[in-house]
């Protein structure tokens, strides 16, 4: 009797963002959060995200417009917190610590624009073995040489999407 094989499961896509931008580019990087979710939906990955609002909302929304999975890890308790874009919705109870949550249930992290929240994420994604592609997020540098995963800078949300499907099927690499 010969056994099947398993079924591949899909990438897990995890989209960090402002939970609320502001400023003159906040239209466009909701925008680009859509676009980006509608792409990774498409080219058939799970977009993982904070479930809330903001960049989070529009990867979701835009994952959902290409009939894709979306799974929303939720700071609070209460499951109806996700916004309305979010297939499965995990609440927590965590508050801000979720953030390791959404990154290590992720093969990648893409970040879309962000301030202190998504920087955390960035860094616990680069310490957690994950690759992260930025698209108009945070510039990381460091005086020291460190080996494994890395940060990739994408100018718009095709390339981010593609480079975030291609790396994760890759998948994590051992953290450091």
């Amino acid at each position: 009797m010969s056994e099947s094989p398993a079924p591949q499961r899909p990438a897990y896509v995890a989209v960090c963002g402002d939970g609320e931008p502001r400023g003159p580019d906040a239209h466009r990087i909701l925008e680009w959060a859509e676009e980006a979710g509608h792409l990774l939906a498409r080219g058939g990955a799970t977009v993982v995200t904070g479930g809330l609002g903001g960049v989070m909302r529009a990867a979701s929304r835009g994952a959902a417009s290409a009939d894709g999975v979306t799974i929303g890890i939720l700071p609070g308790t209460d499951a109806s917190e996700a916004n309305e874009f979010v297939r499965v919705a995990i609440p927590t109870g965590l508050g801000v610590v979720r953030n390791l949550v959404v990154v290590t249930a992720s093969d990648v992290v893409l970040a879309i624009g962000g301030r202190h929240g998504t920087l955390s994420e960035i860094g616990l994604a680069l310490r957690m073995g994950r690759h992260v592609v930025t698209l108009s997020s945070w510039r990381v540098e460091s005086d020291h040489r460190v080996g494994g995963p890395t940060l990739h800078r994408a100018r718009d949300p095709r390339e981010a999407a593609a480079l975030a499907l291609r790396l994760a099927q890759a998948g994590p690499e051992q953290p450091s």
